[in-house]
């Protein structure tokens, strides 16, 4: 009887399975295309060049054992070392910077700003002051930073909503980044898929649900506004250098980026977690890359396996086209390789990133 009670189960299960499959009920996060196409096939298990991740969270690894964990992938992978964005202050970094001190030169940490008061009169000089303690402590730099229109919501444990990067009460801590020579990491804005309509139109659709932007709240700022806070604070702090992570999420419109990178020599720009956004237009981007090489920087943000590295190597090195990586990035597209030159690998996995962390 328990036979029959479990192969019965197993069959309903088989049914629902089969009818999901059928092409007028699949639902699009189902969705998993297999490439059908006998092309070249490129495993990368290390990268070509040593690698500095210039993004990654103290999210990866949160106790020693874990830490020795992600230390033992990157010495297989070829990364020497990883910049942990923790957007932490107060006692909440001290912990983590004290988790990671004993690993030495493979881990850098950068703290967050403290918004505590925001509001409040005399608010800039005390965040500057707990900023000097972060760094007196071990911080060197800050980020990530984040707007993604409601204003500065990254940092713990205070969160400061209608306060964006380029608000004057910003400005004392910028100032004070480039006196410490503390690069400051900024994400603004989302990929512009999620500002598009949630319907058969948008090509990003399974991804850009999810991380939809709610435009409908008061004070929203839209994407053209927050890629101008960028600018103006880079603009008005020469002193200080900026990483705008992600692309400053401008893959729709990479000229936006390219401008802002041509313009101002203390901007260089991550593409942590946009490979998938980008891989659609290898050909495209191996101009970008090729012609903004020396102002970007190779980062991760996502979980640190052995395959989102390899992904990501696969991506940068190799010509392999029309391969699948849903579960790692969130969309049902296929990706391609932009076959970059050794000389630009040498740049934006190392080369760059060295020349921001000597501070000089």
């Amino acid at each position: 009887m328990l036979k029959l009670i479990g192969y019965t189960f197993l069959s309903v299960i088989l049914v629902c399975y089969a009818h999901a499959q059928k092409p007028d009920s699949l639902l699009l996060k189902n969705y998993r295309p297999k490439s059908i196409y006998k092309i070249p096939v490129t495993r990368i298990t290390r990268a070509r060049f040593p690698v500095i991740d210039m993004h990654a969270h103290q999210t990866e690894a949160k106790t020693d054992a874990e830490i020795r964990e992600w230390v033992g992938r990157m010495d297989r992978l070829g990364i020497e070392k990883t910049i942990v964005l923790t957007m932490l202050t107060g006692a909440a970094f001290d912990s983590v910077y004290k988790m990671y001190a004993p690993y030495g030169e493979r881990f850098e940490l950068w703290c967050g700003f403290d918004y505590t008061g925001y509001n409040e009169p005399g608010w800039s000089a005390r965040a500057v002051k707990e900023l000097e303690r972060c760094a007196r402590v071990g911080a060197r730099g800050v980020g990530e930073l984040g707007d993604k229109g409601l204003g500065e919501l990254f940092s713990e444990p205070v969160q400061a909503y209608g306060m964006h990067i380029d608000d004057l009460r910003m400005k004392p801590l910028f100032q004070k980044c480039g006196e410490l020579k503390m690069p400051v990491n900024v994400h603004v804005a989302e990929p512009m898929w999620m500002y598009e309509p949630m319907d058969s139109t948008n090509d990003g659709l399974m991804n850009a649900y999810d991380w939809k932007v709610d435009q409908t709240k008061p004070g929203f700022m839209g994407h053209s506004g927050l890629i101008q806070t960028l600018e103006n604070v880079v603009r008005d702090n020469p002193g200080t250098t900026f990483i705008a992570c992600h692309l400053a999420n401008c893959e729709y419109d990479l000229s936006i980026l390219g401008r802002l990178l041509s313009k101002y020599k203390n901007l260089y720009a991550d593409f942590a977690a946009r490979y998938a956004e980008v891989a659609p237009i290898p050909r495209y981007m191996h101009t970008f890359f090729e012609k903004y090489q020396d102002k970007l920087l190779y980062g991760t943000d996502m979980r640190a396996t052995y395959e989102m590295y390899e992904m990501t190597f696969r991506i940068l090195e190799t010509r392999d086209e029309h391969f699948y990586a849903i579960d790692l990035t969130g969309y049902h597209w296929p990706l391609q390789g932009f076959g970059l030159p050794d000389e630009v690998l040498k740049k934006i996995y190392k080369a760059n990133a060295s020349r921001i962390l000597r501070r000089k």
